[in-house]
């Protein structure tokens, strides 16, 4: 996944491309404007489109434009000195510290409990051998 800063180019980027089709669509569907002295007959507009795209561009430029926001106010704020982010550093790894002290316990424990699991097993199959002997 993109980091937040190509994430915001990438918004950026698409309202750019909404912009440009949404004026290239005026274009190519909007009626001709009469200029005085000047007289362009016979040409003749294209029909106008099914879809509403005047609505469309707007939702979806709308829609960019608050991804924009959103992914603005995800980013660090300039209230985020150095100092505050070392301390948030030195919590983080004072927390990664007692997870990993929490997780060679539960190792310990577990290589115990293998230990007591292995020396049961021996002792059945020592217990199976002697009953296997005797019934011979």
């Amino acid at each position: 996944m993109a980091d937040r800063l190509t994430q915001l180019q990438d918004c950026v980027n698409q309202l750019a491309d909404h912009f440009c089709n949404s004026v290239g669509i005026l274009q190519q569907y909007s009626p001709p404007s009469l200029f005085t002295g000047f007289d362009k007959s016979g040409s003749k507009s294209p029909s106008a489109p099914l879809e509403d795209y005047a609505q469309t561009f707007a939702k979806l430029i709308a829609r960019t434009a608050n991804d924009i926001d959103v992914l603005i106010d995800s980013l660090p704020n300039e209230e985020s000195s150095l100092e505050l982010q070392l301390n948030s550093l030195r919590k983080l790894e004072l927390e990664n510290q007692e997870a990993a002290r929490r997780l060679e316990d539960s190792v310990r424990k577990g290589e115990i409990l293998l230990e007591q699991v292995q020396g049961a097993l021996h002792d059945i199959a020592q217990c199976q051998l002697r009953c296997q002997d005797t019934n011979l």
